[in-house]
């Protein structure tokens, strides 16, 4: 029996209990006002329930939603949609689906919002099959014209990749009733995959646009790279809004450009517009690769200065960001004040005591880790064999790695095999290594040749580099560091023939010792790159001289340099 049909006075009481359900907060505040709701039988009225499982679903009480929901006698449609719309958003895909079922067995008939729910959970669980009978049930209720199923449709083939299937949902869509929203998942779906050519056109043609459909396309730009669209369409958004901003900030992080990014959050605080949580963590991640410790120090500052939740995304940002740009001891401390963490949070704390070679430590960290029932992904695995490698527990390395495949059952990467291999050949383990990498079931890259042939230089073997050189050459035929890492060895060891013939061969193939590399330091907030033989910085004389003088004191000090290669 529904609301309507229920006695005044039980109608008064629901309403009440409704408009409680509305204010409640915290899991016993709900908790309180369902004792009221059973001992009062509201908790058989569909309409009371249905606030009911709205007020879980804010709270994430999936259980209790389930557990109050198998107690209802008679549930309704708009019930069963609560229990659905519920459980994925509560990331219980699997068991939304279930109660779709349970739908259809009961003979409830569903409706539009039922199928925008479960075409959601569909997505979530990549179940394309199942999706598809979702969507042929659309068809077959007569919800073939609702525009926020097939907006839904459309985001769930796209995820997918199936392009194809959301232009023909999108197409099949009166033009008349296609709403922004439809317009712009559209749009998001040309830029996931990759066809901006079809994004821009899409988006020449729509007859309304509001911020999500310009930032959307601002992601598809960056993510292809294409900064100057990307700036384009930022200066031209009529009203820009903090994602808009935000957007923009994670374009210029995503391709690098870490200063930029910097200097448009500044643009950004400058003008008055308040950033959120997801602005910050894009924004620390800047300030850790751009190695700016001053910078990063200000951007932490006005985190505590507005007030924001220490959550696992800034926490996690902050941690990465102290250990990257040299301060673990200020890592750890943020690490440490975390009231709650997750993997990322771990993962960022073990990577810098493994980068700044506390071995035994990220080792120690991981164990407490998993004793808090929080278990290791493969990125975990990267940084802890790293440290492996630091720190030369080559026993260590081979155990954890065997655990990785064992018990957690990660299919290792070529990041972990660049690992071991580099852990391998520095012990002078240099057999161990090529059979490692001979063992490997995908072909190994450039980074796993090129970590084995710099163990080779260290070990002055050149029988298994010239193994390395010759794989290098097919995969990185341009790549002038490899021959001039064996033509060093090569000198090293007076076999001058052999330098000869390769550099014959650098020249045949039209091959030139590449671009420098470079690195900077931070003086004052500022940042100053150099590389070698670059003299365009105003102050290079005084460092060249400075430098004349170091030398000359070492030399005095009997301190000599490390050995110099000859090919560079």
């Amino acid at each position: 029996m529904t609301l309507l049909h229920r006695h005044p006075d039980f109608l008064t009481r629901t309403l009440v209990l409704v408009e409680r359900l509305k204010g409640c907060t915290t899991l016993k505040e709900l908790q309180s006002v369902l004792g009221f709701m059973i001992k009062t039988s509201v908790d058989q009225d569909c309409f009371a329930m249905n606030q009911f499982m709205t007020t879980c679903s804010t709270l994430g009480c999936w259980d209790l939603a389930a557990s109050m929901f198998s107690q209802v006698q008679n549930p309704d449609v708009f019930l069963y949609n609560a229990m659905i719309r519920v459980s994925v958003q509560c990331s219980y895909p699997l068991q939304a689906l279930e109660q779709y079922k349970s739908m259809l067995r009961a003979g409830v008939m569903p409706e539009s919002h039922t199928f925008s729910s479960l075409i959601k959970g569909c997505r979530l669980v990549q179940a394309l099959r199942y999706g598809k009978c979702v969507h042929g049930g659309v068809w077959k209720n007569g919800c073939k014209r609702d525009v926020f199923v097939q907006t839904a449709a459309i985001d769930f083939y796209a995820s997918f990749g199936g392009i194809v299937e959301s232009e023909k949902v999108f197409d099949e869509m009166p033009v008349s009733e296609r709403d922004v929203f439809a317009w712009t998942t559209m749009l998001s779906a040309y830029a996931q995959a990759g066809d901006m050519a079809s994004a821009q056109r899409l988006f020449d043609e729509m007859p309304e646009r509001n911020n999500a459909t310009w930032n959307t396309l601002i992601d598809g730009y960056a993510r292809l790279g294409n900064l100057e669209s990307a700036q384009s369409l930022f200066e031209n958004i009529p009203d820009k809004n903090i994602i808009s901003w935000t957007t923009m900030i994670a374009c210029y992080a995503q391709n690098k450009l870490f200063r930029e990014a910097v200097t448009l959050f500044r643009d950004m605080t400058n003008l008055g517009f308040s950033p959120d949580e997801v602005t910050m963590s894009t924004i620390i991640s800047a300030c850790a690769h751009l190695g700016s410790l001053d910078i990063g120090r200000e951007i932490h500052y006005y985190v505590m200065q507005n007030r924001f939740h220490l959550d696992v995304y800034i926490g996690s940002a902050l941690v990465d960001m102290y250990s990257k740009c040299g301060s673990l001891e200020k890592s750890l401390v943020v690490f440490y004040k975390l009231q709650e963490k997750n993997l990322f949070c771990w993962n960022s704390v073990i990577d810098g005591l493994a980068v700044h070679g506390f071995a035994r430590k990220a080792l120690m960290m991981l164990s407490k880790m998993e004793s808090e029932k929080i278990y290791p992904n493969w990125v975990t695995f990267v940084s802890i064999l790293n440290a492996c490698n630091h720190a030369g527990l080559v026993e260590e390395g081979r155990r954890l790695f065997m655990r990785m495949k064992k018990d957690y059952l990660i299919v290792p990467r070529v990041e972990h095999y660049g690992c071991m291999v580099a852990l391998f050949s520095k012990a002078g383990l240099l057999e161990d290594a090529l059979g490692l990498i001979r063992s490997m079931e995908s072909e190994p890259n450039a980074f796993i040749w090129g970590s084995l042939l710099d163990g080779c230089r260290v070990q002055k073997n050149l029988e298994i580099a010239r193994i390395c050189l010759d794989a290098l050459i097919l995969l990185e035929p341009n790549n002038s560091g490899h021959y001039m890492l064996l033509i060093n060895m090569y000198a090293a060891s007076n076999q001058w023939d052999e330098v000869t013939k390769i550099r014959r061969m650098m020249k045949g193939r039209g091959i030139e010792k590449g671009c420098p590399g470079h690195s900077w330091i931070e003086i004052g907030g500022d940042i100053c790159q150099f590389a070698a033989s670059d003299r365009s910085h105003p102050a290079s004389d005084k460092i060249c001289m400075f430098l004349n003088d170091l030398d000359e004191q070492m030399r005095l000090s009997n301190i000599k340099p490390h050995e110099i290669s000859i090919g560079f």
